[in-house]
């Protein structure tokens, strides 16, 4: 029985701490993707059984990435293992290396990423139909996923119309990489693989991701977010949530950070807002911010209150190292009351 089940890449984070990757000689480790951090911080902080559907290849490195998913109490029996050639020519798992950032040094992040196990699955391999009638309450996915190759972006189009046929709750989150789709259609087709997945959603998270012509050419300031947020409902006649975090960078180290949601019941809602909030690693925030949003939709909440979870879940997560979540549900439940001076209403 799984509450919430993701699809998506979880790649092996090479981290050099307060250094740099050109000058490191050690790393910690860390696992973490962009649809896997969602349901790792479902479980972790929030307490929803989860799991994450991905591929990886048999060998030290792989079975390195299942401990640490082990580590994160999310299942994993879902994942597809390929056999180790030796050398990673047909069979490999991703990695990511990751800077922080500080103060003028913004974050900096050098993945190798391509032809990896998961990036293979194709249209038909998994049988979803079988899967969604096991108890899924919640399936999430994005474009990280869909923008691996051309074989995912049918992979989360087929699993997408499944949940929706058997009546699972779908949540997508577009996550523009640009690294993806170059010499694959750049942000054009990007936004045309977003527009299509985005159609069998019920909640867009990282909504304003959809508006301009292209991922990443629209910028809002606060007065222009309701605005946007109905030009990607118009988009999106079926939709029943979009939600965006929104965040300025006065520097790596201290960031504004806020939210807000649309549904067609409540109409535009704003988040908390936490203005000069201090930022140790800011990787991850988005997708802790989608758990948030989910945990609050899942049990019942308000849409309000969705949002602050989602909020403060987002801002606990950009407090420590790594993608993962090391929050707790009480410091969540704390920052949404005001226990925090960060925090204003």
């Amino acid at each position: 029985m799984t509450d919430v089940l993701a699809l998506g890449e979880v790649m092996l984070r090479f981290d050099p701490g307060e250094g740099r990757i050109r000058t490191a000689r050690t790393f910690q480790v860390w696992e973490g993707g962009g649809e896997y951090n969602v349901v790792r911080g479902l479980r972790r902080c929030f307490g929803h059984r989860t799991a994450v559907v991905t591929a990886l290849a048999d060998n030290a490195v792989g079975r390195l990435v299942e401990d640490l998913i082990l580590q994160g109490g999310v299942d994993t029996s879902l994942i597809r293992w390929v056999p180790d050639d030796g050398i990673g020519r047909t069979a490999r798992n991703g990695l990511n290396f990751v800077e922080r950032g500080y103060g003028i040094r913004g974050a900096l992040g050098v993945s190798d990423r391509a032809h990896t196990v998961v990036s293979q699955i194709r249209e038909g391999d998994i049988d979803w139909d079988t899967l969604f009638t096991t108890g899924v309450r919640w399936f999430h996915t994005g474009g990280i996923f869909a923008g691996l190759s051309d074989t995912t972006v049918d992979v989360a189009d087929e699993a997408m119309a499944a949940a929706r046929r058997h009546g699972v709750t779908v949540s997508y989150d577009p996550n523009y990489r640009p690294s993806l789709w170059a010499g694959r259609g750049g942000a054009g087709r990007a936004r045309e693989v977003d527009l299509r997945l985005a159609r069998h959603a019920d909640i867009v998270v990282g909504a304003l991701g959809l508006t301009g012509a292209h991922p990443g050419q629209a910028l809002y300031g606060a007065d222009g977010v309701a605005d946007a947020l109905a030009e990607v409902a118009g988009l999106l006649p079926e939709v029943r949530v979009l939600a965006t975090t929104l965040r300025d960078v006065p520097s790596a180290g201290v960031n504004d950070w806020s939210s807000a949601a649309w549904s067609a019941e409540t109409g535009f809602v704003t988040g908390l807002r936490m203005p000069g909030l201090h930022v140790l690693d800011r990787v991850g925030s988005g997708d802790a911010f989608a758990a948030g949003l989910i945990h609050g939709l899942l049990t019942g909440a308000s849409l309000e209150r969705a949002l602050a979870y989602g909020t403060a879940h987002g801002a606990l997560v950009m407090t420590t190292p790594g993608d993962v979540s090391m929050a707790t549900l009480t410091e969540v439940e704390a920052l949404i009351a005001g226990g925090s001076a960060h925090v204003r209403r």
